[in-house]
């Protein structure tokens, strides 16, 4: 080893080789070594979305579960679950990798394979502390829309989707299978309705139910997500009276497909703005055992509803359908036209791209958690990373004035999966990170999407499946016919 003596008496303090610095001993190194791999060995996702997250929800805890500074800290942990959604692979054995590679490349010693440690980890993570981020997220993400829609107010859009996950007796008791499905042959299914911001397309609110859940009652539950002066946006499966009235009482309007009802002819409206708009009267609905509602809520509801009813007609060949109506509370045909609300029925259209985003692109369609209090933390991170995408891909286009519907979210998730490992270099420069970052920004709206409208893309498969015999009874009891072909032949 070099001799480190000082040869300056003169300057018994400065130490020339080191350059004033003290010499270190090797517990010492080896100490800033572990420390830099517990600081840096998961945090290279949050170089991007550090600042889209509140820092004090990450910090230790005073005492108990989540206040040691390991490994996986709570920070390290949070930062690891969401990079594991981001990740095209998704499994948890790839966040252990990225942490066996990383201590490789430091010198240090290789951590087991196992994903004992990091699921434990996960189970630590509080779903309150993990909500409390996704509201976060999903506030900070809606304020960033500068502008609404129709005379500058936000327009919230609500859809449903359903999910699947593995088939576990805890995950069948919460979200169970269809009953047409035998035991064993299934999985459990979730119903999620969720409220997006039309103009950013971040998630605001969701709620959870199981296959019986129809989606109007989840979509009660996110009422108070809606201000004053919104416009709530959805399809015919939200077009019920007992919505419109309350959502009115809070002066929020509503523009729906219509549904359960028939059309008003011109004969019985109450007023022709023009042949395709008209000024309707709904009287309420009778009361039956199937509403979701009492009957003492239903006398307290109006006897009667005025709205506007506006017919859509579809020239578009190709297209299965040929006109459709709209039915809103937007009364006033010279302030709201009826061209203006049928282009922006059109963009309801937007829901589904943002929950193909989310299940397909993600990864979320299938979860992959064994018990319900993991499945709900799974679904809070994919929407906690949804939500910082959209963010980033609404601050990419900001900065070079573009429509954030021209961006990919697919085009900006490769490239947060491609800049994520350069991140991780410990001797990269602030400066250099900056750099790094801005040239994302620019990567991620370098391609702007082709808008082809009214182009029609018919929900059918080209590719055939592969021909295997469907599991219809339990794995265990299930016996495969060999040579399937050979016998339908002799058939």
């Amino acid at each position: 080893m070099k001799n480190l003596t000082n040869p300056t008496p003169m300057l018994p303090g400065f130490y020339l080789p080191l350059r004033g610095r003290k010499p270190r001993s090797a517990q010492q190194v080896l100490a800033e070594k572990i420390a830099s791999l517990k600081r840096k060995s998961f945090k290279q996702i949050g170089e991007i979305f550090g600042r889209f997250i509140p820092g004090e929800h990450l910090k230790p805890e005073p005492s108990g579960v989540m206040s040691r500074r390991s490994i996986y800290s709570k920070e390290n942990t949070f930062w690891a679950f969401l990079g594991q959604v981001l990740n095209a692979d998704g499994g948890c054995k790839e966040v252990v990798r990225k942490l066996q590679s990383y201590s490789s490349l430091k010198g240090g010693k290789v951590p087991s394979s196992s994903t004992a440690s990091y699921c434990t980890a996960r189970k630590k993570l509080g779903e309150l502390t993990l909500s409390d981020i996704f509201q976060y997220t999903a506030l900070r993400g809606d304020m960033l829309t500068k502008c609404g829609l129709l005379k500058n107010r936000r327009v919230i859009v609500v859809d449903g989707t359903g999910l699947s996950m593995p088939d576990t007796l805890e995950n069948q008791a919460v979200w169970p299978q269809s009953a047409m499905q035998k035991p064993g042959c299934g999985f459990p299914s979730a119903r999620v309705c969720a409220c997006f911001s039309l103009e950013s397309g971040s998630l605001l609110s969701y709620a959870i139910g199981n296959k019986k859940n129809n989606e109007l009652p989840l979509f009660r539950k996110q009422w108070p997500t809606f201000k004053p002066g919104d416009i709530f946006l959805g399809d015919k499966g939200f077009c019920s009276y007992y919505d419109i009235v309350k959502l009115m009482e809070q002066n929020i309007d509503s523009v729906l497909t219509l549904a359960r009802r028939k059309p008003v002819s011109k004969s019985k409206c109450l007023k022709i703005f023009s042949p395709d708009d008209l000024l309707i009267k709904w009287d309420r609905p009778k009361y039956n055992r199937r509403l979701s509602y009492s009957r003492e809520t239903l006398e307290q509801l109006p006897m009667e509803l005025v709205l506007r009813q506006i017919r859509v007609v579809v020239d578009q060949s190709g297209f299965r359908t040929k006109e459709f109506f709209i039915v809103t509370s937007l009364l006033d045909p010279t302030e709201y036209p009826s061209e203006e609300i049928a282009r922006l029925y059109l963009k309801r259209w937007d829901v589904e791209l943002f929950f193909r985003d989310i299940k397909t692109t993600m990864g979320m369609d299938i979860l992959r958690c064994q018990t319900p209090e993991m499945i709900r933390k799974e679904i809070l991170m994919h929407f906690i990373a949804y939500n910082c995408v959209r963010r980033l891909m609404y601050e990419a286009a900001e900065n070079v004035g573009m429509a954030v519907r021209l961006v990919s979210f697919k085009g900006s998730l490769q490239a947060i999966r491609s800049w994520e490992p350069q991140l991780n270099h410990d001797k990269l420069s602030k400066t250099e990170k900056n750099k790094m970052l801005n040239d994302l920004y620019g990567t991620v709206t370098g391609l702007p999407l082709q808008q082809r409208p009214g182009r029609r893309e018919p929900r059918c498969l080209k590719r055939r499946p592969k021909n295997y015999q469907l599991l219809t009874k339990p794995r265990h009891e299930m016996t495969e016919i060999e040579h399937r072909g050979r016998q339908r032949m002799k058939a």
